[in-house]
């Protein structure tokens, strides 16, 4: 028995009856709770100061509360399949929105800094379970010509939610409270249980065996690997610690990996990477997902600390790098119709390159309007690039390997926006040492940041470029390779 069998169950087969409205109906409700889950990973950054008041604890200690986070996401991740494939999708997306839901409730009333942390492992571990799960049920509910506008609508939670969480979260605290920055996902999460109950289908499947040494090695690598990413935006970097922690995480994911693919119950499917385009997706699309990531960390930094621009005039221009992202979404079924998938790639990951470049050479003198142009040109570029690598990844997977190649490609996107923002911050450290500028970045040293990420860019594009020319085809309805 192959691992791709053992994925195999009923509950992976698409559902019957389901129409194209209803699917579409099913991809803004994912697509609504994978923005509360990104929402609420950067949503608290600038409210720290005000929760710290409240608890009586320094702002640094509350960098916990965003750890505790996005280590429950990495370690609980891998699970999603098994729990999906076990109880059912339907039950577990709205199970996990209510757990979701309910510790965001235990946030808001948390009165100390431990019962805050605990209720964010709570919240995370919801988060963990809702990503992968409900993209799975969007796949399984999505015919294979339609992928690509679900895929899209599901995606732009991950490009909008970083840049709009810390300047909403800033004006949340500030006109209100920081409880109300938790408090709004209340009736959003029992709107979207009462959808999901109501829309999804999906029995449990059949039952195999909890792979706990697959579920150990793989989550301790996986919260290994975050904290050490995590480290890296730290100032002083304590580098040993972020090698060890690095080290330790590979070492845990080389093994996870190493176990599953002799187990006879694994808990994640692995044999999805033969299928060629999930296998470019998820190497050569980590790499561009890295620099995409870069954006909304590198950017606004470099307008405070290297162009001297107030947080208002920042939040404005962020939002120019916003409009791009959404405004090319109705051009992205279109684009892939027209050009492909590899085409597409390669043609927008250079433009997405050069917007990195024209993001670089950004100075205090460059008039208002020409910034807003390059950042609405660079948030297209980026969003284009988003969607057809997350679509790529699903164009010719079965749907017994929906599961696995969900939880796998989740596990990439966490560890992509993780490795973003180090890459960034390793890259400004890597400049300051050069200009002994110590700890304070100057614009050159955001230039010399965002350049690296363009040189990455390109190199994304290594595994676009050898895919073959009619690679999903099916999916993006491309047929000039047969003309």
């Amino acid at each position: 028995m192959t691992a791709a069998d053992t994925a195999s169950t009923p509950a992976s087969a698409p559902p019957p009856g389901v129409d194209a409205g209803r699917a579409r109906l099913i991809a803004l409700l994912v697509a609504g709770a994978f923005f509360m889950e990104n929402f609420d990973a950067t949503v608290i950054t600038t409210a720290l100061p005000a929760m710290a008041t409240s608890f009586g604890v320094a702002p640094v200690a509350l960098s916990a509360g965003v750890s505790a986070y996005l280590l429950a996401l990495a370690v609980f991740i891998p699970v999603s399949g098994w729990v999906a494939d076990r109880f059912g999708p339907r039950q577990v997306f709205a199970g996990a929105v209510a757990l979701f839901t309910l510790a965001s409730l235990a946030c808001g009333l948390a009165q100390s800094l431990p019962v805050f942390i605990a209720a964010r492992i709570v919240q995370g571990i919801g988060g963990a379970l809702m990503v992968p799960v409900g993209r799975m049920v969007v796949l399984r509910t999505t015919p294979k010509s339609e992928v690509v506008k679900a895929i899209a609508t599901i995606t732009w939670p991950g490009l909008a939610a970083p840049l709009l969480g810390p300047p909403l979260g800033g004006w949340i605290a500030s006109h209100w409270s920081w409880h109300w920055i938790f408090f709004i996902n209340l009736p959003l999460g029992v709107l979207a249980i009462v959808l999901a109950l109501r829309w999804i289908d999906g029995a449990p499947g059949g039952r195999r065996p909890f792979d706990w040494i697959g579920f150990v090695t793989s989550g301790a690598g996986l919260a290994a690997l975050m904290y050490g990413l995590e480290l890296t935006t730290q100032n002083p970097v304590d580098w040993p610690v972020v090698a060890a922690a690095v080290a330790a995480g590979l070492a845990g994911l080389l093994y996870s990996v190493r176990h599953m693919r002799r187990s006879a119950h694994p808990l994640v499917d692995l044999s999805v990477f033969g299928v060629r385009t999930f296998r470019a997706s998820a190497i050569g699309g980590t790499l561009s997902r890295i620099s995409i990531s870069s954006a909304p960390f590198l950017l606004p930094l470099m307008f405070q600390l290297g162009l001297g621009f107030g947080m208002v005039q920042s939040g404005l221009l962020m939002i120019a790098l916003f409009a791009g992202n959404l405004g090319i979404k109705p051009a992205t079924t279109w684009v892939l119709r027209r050009f492909g998938f590899r085409s597409t790639l390669v043609g927008n990951g250079l433009l997405a390159a050069a917007g990195f470049v024209a993001c670089a050479m950004l100075s205090i003198d460059t008039p208002l309007a020409l910034m807003v142009v390059v950042l609405v040109f660079g948030g297209m570029t980026r969003s284009m690039q988003f969607t057809a690598v997350g679509t790529l990844a699903f164009c010719d997977t079965t749907p017994k390997q929906t599961a696995g190649a969900s939880t796998l490609f989740s596990m990439f996107q966490q560890l992509s926006a993780g490795l973003g923002i180090a890459f960034g911050a390793v890259a400004l450290r890597v400049s300051e040492r050069f200009t002994g500028h110590g700890g304070s970045p100057g614009a050159v040293d955001f230039r010399f940041a965002l350049l690296a990420m363009a040189v990455l860019t390109v190199l994304s594009l290594v595994d676009a470029w050898r895919l073959p020319a009619g690679a999903g085809d099916n999916v993006s309805g491309y047929r000039g390779a047969s003309r």
